[in-house]
């Protein structure tokens, strides 16, 4: 084995995957008033959105620490890519840093490169499984990293949230607008900005609708869709992605789309009925 990727528990990464040798997932922990798990493979997303839902509190995550990301280095591989979330929504990049750092004072033999999304969730999903590609295609370590960092360069988060209470409670929407866009049925239509935080794109009044901004805007902005892997990630809304892959299909011809169920972290940041894009 001669890569590993490494990634942590916001990356949505396809069943298969999580089964490959190649990959890792380095969980962050979850938090909601009392209550605290792991991001792992026992993540139980129905009791996690019960607890979100009954907590006053607003839900808190924890990012890895260093040791943590050391210890996913120690393998046979050669080359290591980390994919972290982005760097301005959590510490996941800084620790995997610091765990480099240490894991290369005692053993200077591999390559690692550690990159930081400037998304979450299913945006870290299209960097990982790039990172695999190129290596599986033979590519030398310095030419996968100029890839990836090419493509992070143009790569598109967006996401429209049918739940609003994870942004109010963490104080990225005042108590008077959430109750204005609940008691209007407004959706906002939110995306990444090349740095790594979130803004707001536009807004619709019903899900229907914003879906419908949400997928406009990504076949107006994304360029040679035939070329172009997209990736959906929801959050215990199946029919929903279904039904937002059906619609991107109608306008454009991508080389693929993938679907994936949210795990911990992008649960708690997208909650019930949310749907994310990356492309």
């Amino acid at each position: 084995m001669s890569y590993k990727i490494v990634v942590d528990s916001c990356c949505e990464l396809p069943e298969k995957y999580k089964k490959d040798p190649h990959f890792e997932i380095v969980p962050l922990g979850l938090e909601v008033g009392d209550y605290r798990i792991m991001d792992d493979e026992h993540f139980n997303q129905k009791e996690f959105l019960e607890q979100v839902a009954s907590c006053p509190q607003c839900p808190r995550s924890s990012c890895p620490s260093p040791e943590s990301y050391r210890q996913a280095f120690e393998s046979e591989a050669e080359h290591i890519y980390v994919v972290t979330l982005s760097g301005n929504l959590s510490g996941s990049y800084n620790s995997a840093m610091v765990g480099r750092q240490m894991y290369l004072e005692e053993d200077e033999s591999k390559q690692i490169y550690v990159m930081d999304s400037c998304s979450a969730s299913c945006g870290e999903t299209q960097l990982a499984l790039l990172a695999a590609s190129l290596e599986e295609q033979g590519l030398s370590f310095e030419e996968v990293v100029s890839r990836l960092e090419a493509f992070r360069s143009e790569m598109n988060t967006y996401f429209v949230l049918d739940n609003l209470e994870t942004l109010r409670k963490n104080g990225r929407l005042s108590n008077l607008k959430a109750w204005v866009a609940g008691a209007l049925n407004i959706k906002p239509v939110m995306g990444a900005t090349p740095e790594g935080t979130i803004c707001q794109l536009g807004q619709a009044r019903g899900m229907t609708k914003a879906l419908d901004y949400m997928v406009n805007e990504i076949v107006k902005r994304t360029k040679e869709c035939e070329k172009k892997i997209l990736s959906i990630a929801h959050c215990n809304c199946p029919e929903r992605a279904k039904q937002v892959k059906e619609k991107l299909e109608k306008l454009a011809k991508f080389k693929d789309i993938r679907i994936v169920d949210t795990a911990g972290v992008s649960t708690m940041y997208a909650n019930n009925g949310g749907v994310i894009v990356a492309v």
